[in-house]
């Protein structure tokens, strides 16, 4: 049974900057895997923040855009999430997510929670002011 892991959080002043990585371990089933970052704060629903497509295509969610940037082994079910100037208002439990992106199940997937199959258990990231 294949595991992701979430590493690389913690804690920064505002303006600071993070990397958070996610890696998977066991035997992959698929050749090809749609990775994402999602986040969920206290009291609030889990939002996607960035999207890695099986193509090399990315997607952000607004409140990111510029800041953090997405990268990642499609293959090998890896992520990472670059995060610049980070503001207190990023301060959630940090998760990365995959689903099968070969064959059948086509190359692309949105950055919704129920686009994902497999997550990991989630990262703190906590910004102060």
């Amino acid at each position: 049974q294949v595991q992701w892991v979430e590493s690389g959080g913690g804690s920064v002043q505002a303006g600071g900057s993070l990397r958070l990585s996610c890696t998977a371990s066991g035997h992959l089933a698929y050749s090809l895997y749609c990775m994402a970052w999602f986040r969920q704060a206290p009291g609030k629903e889990r939002a996607g923040v960035a999207l890695l497509n099986s193509d090399g295509s990315t997607k952000y969610a607004d409140f990111v855009k510029g800041r953090f940037t997405i990268s990642g082994d499609n293959t090998r079910a890896t992520v990472s999430l670059e995060m610049l100037n980070l503001k207190p208002e990023d301060s959630a439990m940090y998760y990365c997510a995959a689903a099968p992106c070969s064959g059948l199940y086509g190359g692309s997937r949105t950055l919704v929670r129920h686009d994902f199959d497999y997550w990991g258990q989630g990262t703190q990231v906590t910004v102060s002011s």
